[in-house]
């Protein structure tokens, strides 16, 4: 006997088929034992089973719960003053050059207490939970030295204890360099002392970087990243935002699961990601907010074959969004995405982004009975409304949570 049967709804299981590439089952039902899926097919193909627990959902439509992959939630202040300087003219790196931007907010981040960081991370967090998120990526940066990294991912650590959301610790070690710290010492810190207490600790699956003119140089993040991957641990990369400097192709040489914001990735890159089978996450949060006018190579990542996520890049700075179903009409709106690309980009690709496509991201026999429940007539809607409000229900290990 099954623990719970989910039945009279419509599913849209993630698995592409020929000419349907949410994977539609119609008049459907969902077998979940011990937080997995067991079964999912029509109704009538389930009617002979049994479970402690049927439960209709009126016809609702059903995915998989939302994964936002990229994100820095935890984190103290904001930037509000920083929002209305770049409405009178000033651009990020302006702002970053003045002692402003990350470093602001890492100034913040250390004057605010264990309680506060995680007290305002858990507001933030059951806002992505409330638009359907099942699955949250939180990366560290905001602390620039090893003890108060791992400070930050300690925190991203207890909101996944204490809330029902699968949280997925990212090591930012490489963000910007702090103020008046000497670039090769601070790069060596990150490398000798950062990764490896943070891979002992086991506070982190990737480690990830800034590779940007205002960052981190290919050449520095190429040693960051070996030493990531002597010490077990995935890789991913910001990359090419506000300039090219080659970062994409080089993280796809260490099969980096992903490359993000890439607004100025060129053919070359996106081939190399192709080849290595690198997710570009795609951030239109951070686009809008900077009023940038070079868009993602959206036409190049279809023709190479390069998986799209999308996640809300939710930060204090450039991204400060709180609703996945408004990153996705954002995705199609500015970016040009089918819905069924801005669907799949918060679910099937974005589990791919964090290495655990064989876990979550699908409806579909073994995965984890992570879903959530839409009052809506199509999947179209939810990149149709500019930030639909949620689903109705949110199941997360096969519980309503």
């Amino acid at each position: 006997m099954w623990d719970r049967l989910l039945i009279d709804c419509h599913v849209a299981t993630m698995v592409p088929a020929r000419g349907d590439p949410l994977g539609i089952v119609t008049n459907a039902a969902i077998g979940i034992q011990d937080g997995k899926i067991v079964r999912v097919g029509k109704r009538t193909e389930l009617a002979g089973f049994k479970a402690a627990e049927v439960v209709p959902l009126g016809g609702a439509w059903v995915t998989p719960g939302l994964i936002d992959c990229h994100t820095h939630l935890v984190f103290g202040g904001n930037r509000a003053d920083e929002h209305a300087l770049r409405r009178a003219g000033a651009s990020y790196e302006e702002i970053a050059k003045a002692g402003g931007g990350i470093a602001s907010t890492v100034a913040k981040t250390k004057a605010a207490s264990a309680s506060e960081l995680i007290d305002s991370a858990r507001r933030r967090l059951r806002a992505l939970m409330a638009g359907g998120c099942t699955t949250v990526e939180i990366k560290s940066g905001y602390g620039m030295d090893t003890a108060s990294e791992m400070r930050l991912l300690n925190a991203a650590r207890a909101l996944g204890k204490t809330e029902p959301v699968r949280v997925v610790g990212t090591l930012l070690a490489l963000h910007a360099l702090p103020q008046g710290k000497d670039r090769a010492a601070f790069v060596a810190e990150a490398i000798d002392e950062m990764i490896p207490a943070v891979a002992k600790a086991g506070l982190a699956t990737s480690v990830d970087a800034y590779c940007e003119g205002i960052g981190f140089l290919p050449h520095e993040v190429e040693r960051l990243f070996e030493a990531a991957q002597h010490h077990g641990l995935a890789v991913k990369l910001h990359a090419e935002q506000l300039s090219n400097r080659g970062g994409a192709r080089m993280a796809a040489r260490f099969n980096a699961l992903s490359a993000d914001h890439l607004e100025h990735i060129d053919e070359t890159g996106v081939a190399a990601m192709a080849e290595a089978g690198t997710v570009a996450v795609l951030i239109p949060g951070a686009y809008y907010a900077l009023q940038e006018k070079k868009k993602p190579p959206i036409g190049l990542f279809r023709s190479y074959g390069v998986p799209m996520a999308v996640a809300t890049d939710c930060n204090p700075g450039t991204s400060p969004l709180l609703s996945p179903t408004l990153a996705i009409n954002m995705a199609c709106t500015l970016f040009g995405l089918t819905p069924e690309e801005a669907l799949a980009g918060m679910t099937i690709n974005a589990a791919r982004a964090l290495g655990l496509e064989g876990e979550i991201g699908t409806i579909a026999p073994r995965r984890a009975a992570d879903l959530a429940v839409w009052r809506i007539e199509s999947p179209a809607e939810l990149a149709y409304w500019i930030g639909h409000p949620g689903p109705e229900r949110r199941i997360f290990g096969g519980q309503d949570a």
